[in-house]
């Protein structure tokens, strides 16, 4: 039940991201253009969630603002778990020095205060080092790698108990012998024994993507206007809490139902495996 209802909750913010020109379309509204004849509309049929300081409709923001959020949230889930897994396997199949570093690197990451270190290289300028900015896409990928590179050690910490706990048992040494080389008894034989605990953890690394973009969007390090994220509309609402305390509250509840979602999944996936 919590498995569906969190892919129910999950499958409607994606449904309404990709929805989102076809609701621009509808609307007639342009997401991006201030309109300041209309500032603070009231929830109507033509604004169907009003409108915010610029007189831009808060709904088609929220879709797009889906649109840049989810796809940091899923790339970074994609990339960490991939990262993670991959390392995970690696030190609990080499074992010796290559553990002993893979593992030493990753506590020395867990050790750092990971805030304050994800605000201070969310701050560096792309621009200097040749890459563009000011573009959502290449604001996408700027934080989305800097997660990534924060987000792979909780997974490659699982993936390597996992792993260790498979390779000791007998079917392992019975592929080996049947004449499996390493890589076949890792990718079909280790690795389909320890899906369960890694898509937990990749559930909650989308949840913990999602947090951690919009924690940065609302400093005004992450996605930068005018393309919205649940984050940056939570910024530009923080001066006007209690004067129009919805522009506020649309992506905050975007934000809290996915995090919701993401770990209703998590949840099921756990209750399934166990």
């Amino acid at each position: 039940m919590r498995l569906w209802l969190g892919l129910a909750v999950l499958g409607t913010l994606l449904l309404g991201a990709v929805a989102a020109p076809w609701a621009q379309a509808w609307l007639g509204h342009d997401p991006f253009t201030p309109d300041l004849f209309n500032r603070f509309g009231a929830p109507s049929l033509e604004h169907p969630l009003g409108t915010d300081d610029l007189g831009r409709d808060i709904l088609l923001r929220l879709l797009y603002g889906a649109r840049v959020s989810l796809a940091v949230a899923f790339a970074v889930a994609l990339g960490a778990t991939g990262l993670g897994t991959a390392i995970g396997l690696l030190a609990a199949w080499a074992g010796g020095w290559t553990e002993a570093v893979l593992m030493r690197l990753a506590d020395g990451l867990l050790a750092l205060p990971a805030l304050p270190l994800l605000v201070v290289l969310a701050a560096v300028d792309t621009g200097r080092l040749g890459l563009p900015r000011g573009e959502a896409l290449s604001d996408i990928v700027r934080i989305a790698a800097i997660l990534v590179i924060f987000g792979w050690v909780a997974v490659a910490r699982l993936a390597r108990a996992a792993a260790l706990g498979q390779l000791s048992l007998d079917y392992v040494a019975a592929a080996r012998v049947a004449g499996a080389g390493e890589a076949r008894v890792l990718a079909r034989h280790v690795l389909p024994n320890i899906a369960a605990p890694i898509a937990v953890a990749t559930a909650l690394s989308v949840a913990g993507a999602i947090l951690a973009e919009s924690t940065l969007s609302f400093l005004g390090l992450g996605i930068q206007p005018p393309a919205p994220s649940w984050g940056n509309m939570l910024s530009n609402a923080q001066e006007m809490v209690f004067s129009a305390p919805l522009t506020a509250v649309w992506p905050g509840l975007a934000i809290l139902l996915a995090v919701a979602g993401c770990t209703l999944v998590a949840d099921g996936v756990r209750r399934r495996a166990g």
